[in-house]
């Protein structure tokens, strides 16, 4: 395949573009005095380990620190634009602590769209105050907390878990500071409720890191920052292309064979395309001239377990590139050191919901403006870099892509967010603020669906106890409905494990050809009495994926515990198991011969999670 032909737009310079773009979703440049009273009751009180001070003194938000911290003090709501890098997610939580915002055992959260974000960003910001991870800086994620009550005074989260916050603790009373950056589902709730609070709670502090969300406050502000950490050069294809994970391969070699010292990172849509395209550059790896450094493919996507996901941090090998083939998790808040070359696909894929058929869709679609900016940005986070994009400038101009991604809340099967706001009291739903209100039908089809799980009565109030219990448990209301009606069916035992072993992704290592085969025998292989690492490697399953199932189903266990519901096992009776299964899945046809399949491998898994419990 002949090289593919990159066009750069006009003689604008490197970056150039990105940053007029970005620039204009801000809607006021600040310019305000910093505070003049040296006795405020938040002044700054720490000092950030000197072998970090010179780096985040380079940090483009640095300069703008008084001002932002004068804007808290004045504005209960404060939307911050910022080119990706700037130091947004890292820097302003440690200005808010060292300001004192944090004092008097209140906490700074800070909510991160992601798990890997989560945590990344905050063994970074750990990293920078000297703090040991779960001490003074933490993170907390579905079924893992590593934070302190006592001690955490910044704390990242999923938004889920901050709007999970609010059930226990309706007027977030510990919070001082709260920080939201995409939009997801659960952050346009938290907004919502955020506004209601802050009327109980004028002293709460909103900052919002995002240019798409209104600022429909009186005593809000809008501050821009100026400037990228540094430069991204951006070049265009020509034509598009007709497959474009196979000139997104061509385009990694292109860069290693032509390009200096930096590591690629590859915006494709899905585990599949992603595979394919790590095993087509480690095949193409092989014929490279012997004096060309090695090529080392790392697969980046949500199926990947935290510790997968963990490789794409560590260094490369000497003369070695690497090249990080990622979805869109790699967009936001993630810094991978020595990226200095983004190749970016122009899609995405979406999860939709369909009101109709009651099931959510995948589906490959142009990826937005703001998102192909924000993976441009990805390059110019640790070193000047270039951005490579496998489409022509003209589909980002002529609505071929959206200017934002659809609200995730528009497009999602919204029974689970409905449920968890009838347990903060809030019944009428329709005058609830959401910033972009569900679809009309989508709204009527989720309540009824609740209804028909019996977590909603006639008049559309919540049931108690069950309606309650579901809103509470973690899991989504299918499954939670089946975990509490486990009790009725004697299988409590099995449902657990079906609850735990769902909820982790890549149970078995599988392989293509000889190696497929191979682990499909030892798949089969679960009569051994040893629940060790090595156990599992030798018969292909996923040690550290087995362990968080455990984990998960003990945590699970505790809430069934806390609710009174006895747990007992159906002693290998699946016509039990599958009763119980349609209490909650009712919308998904069960076939008689898979079900008693799946209700024997579920038996089987039982006991290997049994046993593993006690090695």
């Amino acid at each position: 395949m002949a090289p593919l032909q990159f066009w750069k737009p006009g003689t604008a310079g490197p970056g150039s573009s990105l940053d007029r773009e970005s620039e204009a979703e801000g809607s006021l440049l600040l310019s305000l005095p910093p505070p003049t009273d040296s006795n405020s009751q938040h002044s700054s009180r720490y000092i950030a380990p000197p072998s970090l001070t010179t780096q985040r003194t380079r940090l483009p938000i640095y300069k703008h620190r008084e001002k932002l911290l004068w804007c808290v003090e004045k504005y209960g709501v404060m939307i911050v634009v910022g080119q990706t890098g700037c130091g947004k997610s890292t820097q302003l939580p440690q200005y808010l602590h060292e300001a004192g915002w944090a004092a008097e055992n209140r906490v700074i959260a800070c909510t991160q769209p992601r798990r890997v974000a989560a945590t990344s960003v905050a063994a970074r910001v750990a990293e920078e105050m000297g703090s040991v991870l779960g001490d003074e800086v933490g993170y907390s994620i579905r079924f893992e907390d590593l934070s302190s009550p006592e001690r955490t005074r910044v704390k990242y989260l999923t938004d889920g878990m901050l709007f999970r916050e609010t059930m226990v603790d309706p007027l977030l009373s510990r919070y001082s500071i709260d920080e939201a950056h995409e939009r997801g589902a659960y952050t346009d709730l938290l907004l919502g409720l955020l506004k209601k609070i802050r009327k109980k709670r004028p002293e709460l502090r909103i900052i919002i890191s995002s240019a798409t969300i209104d600022a429909s406050q009186d005593d809000a502000i809008i501050v821009s920052l100026e400037g990228r950490m540094y430069p991204v050069e951006t070049a265009y294809l020509d034509q598009p292309v007709s497959n474009y994970v196979e000139a997104a391969v061509q385009t990694v070699f292109d860069i290693h064979m032509k390009e200096p010292k930096g590591d690629i990172l590859v915006f494709l849509t899905g585990r599949e395309e992603i595979e394919e395209a790590a095993q087509e550059i480690a095949d193409r790896a092989i014929s490279l001239p012997k004096a060309a450094p090695r090529i080392l493919p790392i697969p980046l996507h949500g199926g990947l377990s935290p510790e997968e996901q963990q490789a794409m941090f560590a260094p490369a090998p000497r003369d070695t590139r690497k090249v990080i083939v990622a979805t869109n998790i790699a967009e936001a808040s993630v810094t991978i050191e020595g990226i200095k070359y983004v190749v970016d696909s122009g899609f995405v894929k979406l999860r939709t919901y369909n009101p109709k058929t009651g099931m959510d869709v995948l589906s490959v679609t142009p990826c937005s403006v703001a998102s192909a900016n924000q993976r441009a940005g990805r390059a110019g986070r640790t070193s000047a870099g270039k951005c490579f994009r496998l489409y022509p400038s003209s589909v980002m101009r002529n609505g071929v892509m959206p200017i934002t991604t659809p609200p995730e809340l528009v497009r999602s099967d919204i029974s689970l967010y409905l449920l968890q706001l009838k347990a903060l009291g809030i019944d009428n739903l329709v005058r609830f603020d959401f910033l972009s209100p569900p679809p009309t039908e989508m709204m009527i089809r989720a309540l009824e669906f609740l209804y028909s799980l019996k977590a909603l009565d006639e008049e559309g109030r919540l049931t108690r106890p069950l309606g309650m219990n579901m809103a509470e448990v973690p899991v989504d209301p299918m499954m939670a409905a089946i975990l509490l009606n486990s009790e009725e069916f004697q299988c409590g035992e099995e449902i657990l494990t079906i609850a735990a072993m769902t909820s982790v992704q890549n149970v078995f290592i599988l392989g293509d050809g000889a190696a497929g085969a191979m682990g499909e025998i030892e798949r089969r292989k679960f009569t051994a009495e040893e629940g060790s690492p090595k156990w599992c490697g030798n018969h292909r399953l996923n040690h550290k994926a087995l362990l968080r199932a455990v984990s998960i189903r003990q945590q699970l266990k505790k809430y069934l515990d806390r609710f009174g519901i006895k747990t007992v096992s159906c002693q290998g009776d699946s016509k039990r198991l599958r009763r119980c299964l349609v209490t909650g899945y009712f919308k998904v046809l069960v076939i008689e011969e898979v079900a008693a399949l799946f209700a024997g491998l579920v038996t089987e898994l039982l006991a290997i999670l049994n046993r593993m419990q006690h090695v």
